[in-house]
């Protein structure tokens, strides 16, 4: 990066210019919607990279993102401070009740997933990754009822910061208050340090997560095989209507017919022209 941009301050604001700049790419790249209240935000989360890299100016910043430069070296930055993460352990837990009381013994009885194959379920934004381990816990239960069934989950988030984390499967401890007793005893390690209140997910459920970087708006989605499932949940809401249905036509094509879709508590599909069709609130059925 050129010399010449290089200062020990940061101005702390960012020009409604810069922004419109800034946001106006994050949309048509990525679909994220930045309304001009976010701008305090986002001003906030990216002084750290000025600083970091000893740029003055917000506007310098985006130019050296939007350099030959800054696309490989620091777009991903920028973009880990971007998106937002939240998520928690068993997250809206009606689903995971769905998806052990009608849909697995469905998807077995119909197409023998996850006895005759392996059951595919892939976690959509699966932020740092408690989603992908909840799922892993459920039906690492079910197949303790089920013989010689068989699961794996592929997860994927646009940042790379939330996937290393969600790959070394370390969390706090206060973050496993969800987490059914008898789960916490078998999936999760306590740290050796009394010191530190962490807690690491089981080897046994690591591994059968595999953690993916991937862009929802591009053309194609590096995922090879169709999915029986896909929890595609609290990631709409972040793009715009237009967006939204073509988001959800492409994560389609990757979702066998007959399979299920999970969204947000408050997400809608209605009105959308996508091959779904609804079964239970908030969840959807590929036709």
């Amino acid at each position: 990066m050129s010399s010449s941009i290089k200062s020990d301050h940061v101005r702390t604001e960012m020009s409604r210019s810069d922004f419109s700049r800034l946001s106006a790419f994050i949309h048509s790249e990525y679909g994220i919607k930045l309304p001009i209240a976010k701008k305090i935000m986002l001003e906030s989360r990216l002084q750290k990279r000025l600083r970091t890299l000893g740029i003055s100016k917000f506007g310098d910043y985006i130019d050296y993102v939007f350099s030959d430069e800054g696309m490989t070296a620091e777009l991903v930055s920028m973009l880990d401070l971007v998106t937002t993460n939240k998520t928690d352990f068993f997250r809206e837990p009606a689903h995971f009740e769905y998806l052990v009381d009608k849909v697995l013994p469905e998807l077995m009885d119909r197409d023998g997933a996850g006895v005759t194959s392996s059951l595919r379920i892939w976690s959509a934004g699966c932020s740092s990754g408690e989603e992908p381990y909840t799922l892993t816990m459920v039906l690492s239960e079910f197949a303790e009822q089920h013989r010689r069934f068989e699961f794996t989950i592929l997860a994927t988030d646009l940042s790379t910061a939330v996937l290393d984390k969600g790959r070394t499967g370390v969390y706090e401890a206060s973050k496993i208050e969800p987490v059914p007793l008898a789960s916490r005893r078998k999936y999760l390690l306590r740290s050796k340090d009394s010191g530190k209140k962490l807690v690491r997910v089981v080897p046994g459920l690591r591994e059968l997560v595999t953690f993916k970087r991937l862009n929802l708006l591009a053309e194609r989605y590096s995922v090879d095989v169709a999915q029986h499932i896909v929890f595609f949940r609290n990631v709409i809401i972040y793009f715009d209507r237009e967006t939204q249905e073509k988001v959800i036509t492409r994560v389609c094509r990757h979702l066998r017919q007959g399979g299920y879709l999970f969204v947000g508590h408050s997400e809608t599909l209605f009105g959308m022209d996508v091959p779904l069709e609804q079964v239970a609130p908030t969840i959807y059925r590929r036709l």
